[in-house]
């Protein structure tokens, strides 16, 4: 078989970048090992019949406002494409039965937030007013090539509309730890945790250098955009994006594994199949893959290539993830109210001292007493997923140590995830039951997937690293996955990465396939 290119991995990447080459006329083939599509976003029944529960990404907004899909919107939606907006967006749960929220209508998030501070409430309608015209600028920079023309000529209008002032501010947002960008903002404790808590959905800690952006854009965009799950599931954007390639003329081999990345003189010229299969790319062949394992698994050594592989076989995992799938015979009952059966995300991470030592304790190796959990609460928003009456509930477990010796609270003797991780999920539910009593008596059926199980079902999330790869400000921006390859270009001529692992990083955006393939077709 023979194509212009072929591109190894069918996670959202892999596939923005194979569609939008097929639209300029290339010929085009995606492989994947696994008999389902997807990569980290996909949707399956594994508790009961009839609960779809997505087994790693969840929340799409990322998608929903990506260039990708504003270059694809019509052909998407054509391809069965639903997206499920969320009014609620997310809340904190606070130890002494209250909670705070972020929802779309700007007078209940900032009556909640005046409740705690007056002053609060006023720098969270200054903040919001700021970010509808930094956003362009912010997100601008995310969506440009690093580095580039367009990232640098996004960079010189900012500074004609904003001023040399506003370039200072960011890059203090850029480095800044998200203690530090919140504690100069506001007062109210609970006010920080609860935008904070956003910085364990990455791999920032409340004093972790480069950690305050995300919490920023996340209580932003939410605040201004609001949050959009999956009609039906997240797999909905995968299941349009393969409809959209095959519409293109695109194959997608499904169930093969590549086993090895061909070359010639130094060029990338092809894959072999697990199962011998050889198909040719003339053009490209583009790794949808963790450069740990490209480099370290499917292409052969080359000595001129050593300190290239030296520095990828250095990069860093993030801390690992477990996620706990539960069909329910009802939503959890909040303890601080009802109100939170609404939200879409509801963070169990308090305050600042137990986000940063859940960090430490994992970071060292061992079970944290308390992880932060992320509750998603997917039928909340769209029932489909579940019979009618039921519900299913998305636990992700932030942050855990991909190998441990020993547990914080001495409770679980076990050495490795195979035989801790059930043991460990009971964990979880305890904490859960402390602000929504009764949620085991609500258990229907439930699936634990530990960050050994996560490795499993996809090569790319070594350790449970569902960010393939610590965004800490060393990996990322120029540096991600190393210095002077940030631009997807490899050692191997021919040879493009793309994914998590390149910039710009995790999230459901497809902006690394997507800028990828805007520049191959150039």
């Amino acid at each position: 078989m023979r194509f212009d290119a072929v591109v190894v991995g069918a996670g959202h990447n892999g596939l923005a970048a194979a569609i939008h080459l097929a639209a300029k006329g290339w010929k085009v083939a995606v492989v994947e090992g696994n008999s389902e599509p997807g990569g980290a976003v996909r949707t399956r029944e594994v508790t009961l019949p009839g609960f779809r529960h997505d087994l790693c990404a969840m929340n799409l907004s990322m998608f929903a406002g990506s260039p990708f899909f504003a270059a694809y919107k019509q052909e998407l939606l054509a391809n069965g494409l639903g997206f499920a907006p969320a009014a609620d967006c997310f809340a904190s749960v606070f130890r002494d039965g209250t909670y705070l929220g972020v929802s779309t209508d700007l007078e209940k998030t900032v009556i909640g937030i005046a409740a705690l501070s007056p002053d609060d409430a006023a720098a969270w309608r200054a903040m919001l007013s700021e970010f509808g015209s930094d956003a362009p600028h912010i997100f601008g920079l995310l969506g440009s090539p690093m580095p580039s023309f367009a990232a640098a000529k996004v960079l010189w209008n900012a500074w004609r509309q904003k001023g040399t002032g506003w370039i200072y501010d960011t890059a203090r947002l850029l480095f800044a730890s998200p203690r530090d960008f919140l504690d100069a903002r506001f007062r109210n404790a609970k006010l920080k945790a609860m935008m904070g808590a956003w910085g364990l959905h990455l791999d920032f800690a409340p004093d972790i250098a480069g950690g305050a952006l995300f919490p920023y854009l996340e209580s932003m965009a939410n605040q201004a955009f609001g949050m959009v799950i999956g009609q039906g599931g997240a797999d909905t954007i995968v299941k349009a994006m393969t409809g959209v390639l095959k519409d293109k003329g695109g194959e997608l081999l499904l169930g093969t594994s590549v086993d090895r990345i061909v070359t010639s003189g130094g060029k990338a010229t092809g894959v072999i199949l697990a199962d011998g299969r050889r198909i040719e790319a003339t053009r490209a062949v583009i790794a949808n893959v963790n450069p740990k394992n490209l480099f370290g698994k499917m292409l052969d050594r080359d000595p001129k290539r050593d300190a290239f592989d030296h520095k990828i076989s250095s990069f860093r995992a993030g801390p690992g993830t477990m996620m706990i799938h539960l069909a329910l015979d009802g939503l959890p009952d909040w303890a601080a109210g009802d109100a939170l059966k609404s939200f879409a995300y509801v963070h169990i991470a308090p305050d600042f001292e137990m986000m940063s030592k859940v960090y430490a304790e994992a970071a060292g190796g061992l079970l944290p007493a308390e992880p932060a959990l992320v509750v998603g609460q997917p039928t909340a928003i769209e029932p489909s997923r579940a019979p009618q009456g039921k519900h299913v509930l998305w636990v992700q477990v932030r942050v855990l140590p991909a190998e441990f010796h020993g547990d914080t609270a001495g409770e679980i003797t076990a050495r490795n995830w195979d035989e801790a991780k059930e043991a460990y999920a009971e964990r979880v539910l305890d904490i859960i039951e402390r602000y929504a009593p009764g949620l085991r008596g609500k258990i229907l059926g439930r699936s634990v997937f530990s960050p050994v199980d996560l490795e499993r079902e996809n090569p790319n999330l070594i350790g449970g690293d569902n960010l393939s790869g610590s965004h800490h400000l060393d990996q990322n921006f120029l540096f991600r996955p190393v210095a002077g390859y940030s631009r997807y270009k490899t050692p191997v001529a021919s040879l493009y990465m793309c994914g998590a692992s390149t910039w710009p990083g995790a999230g459901t955006g497809a902006g690394s396939g997507f800028l990828l393939a805007k520049m191959l077709a150039k």
